[in-house]
């Protein structure tokens, strides 16, 4: 008997059975489906509620070539065939935000986050965070989804945000397509990665 709250067929859909896509169905990903993705994974924890991860939509072809052109080799094909590619990004001014957002402690935004590079620290481990929860959001949606670490980070920076904006990564998202998905590969066991102390 499983100790899990979801049922068997969200459990693959989320996880056992879902792979990294490398190929794409020609079928669009509507604004409609990306809205539903928000609205679910915002709720998914932050510290301090800072939600600091911001989405670009690269949907047309001009804005996809100029993606593609800061994509690692082995990254473009996939890149210029997907459905619809969002580039996530850290906010490192989302401090602004928490009068809003953290009511509890409105001073959180000047008693912790003053400084730049605690900001810029904070705001890469949420925003990574919330990058785990679009991907969860991706599979929740029944589409698969290619995150992607390899790109000129500087080049999509200055091409597609601001100073105040770091890239992590870039996300292919549709159907899966004709031999979009490798082998899956092992997985550490439980006692390899778990310490009882």
């Amino acid at each position: 008997m499983s100790s899990l709250a979801l049922d068997a067929a969200a459990q693959d859909l989320l996880f056992r059975e879902a792979h990294t896509a490398n190929a794409f169905a020609d079928e669009p990903v509507s604004d409609e489906q990306m809205q539903a993705l928000y609205d679910l994974i915002k709720f998914a924890p932050t510290a301090f509620n800072q939600s600091p991860m911001r989405i670009v939509l690269v949907r047309t072809e001009e804005a996809r070539e100029r993606l593609v052109a800061h994509m690692s080799e082995g990254n473009q094909a996939k890149t210029r065939t997907a459905p619809l590619v969002a580039v996530l990004a850290a906010d490192n001014e989302f401090h602004e935000e928490l009068p809003q957002l953290f009511p509890a402690f409105p001073q959180a935004k000047d008693a912790f986050f003053s400084e730049r590079p605690v900001r810029e620290r904070s705001a890469a481990l949420n925003a990574s965070l919330q990058a785990g929860y679009f991907i969860l959001g991706v599979r929740a949606l029944g589409l698969a989804a290619g995150p992607m670490t390899g790109f000129d980070a500087a080049g999509i920076q200055k091409e597609f945000l601001d100073g105040d904006h770091t890239p992590l990564m870039v996300v292919n998202i549709g159907k899966p397509g004709t031999e979009a998905y490798r082998p899956r590969s092992p997985r550490l066991a439980y006692d390899e990665v778990v310490s009882v102390v």
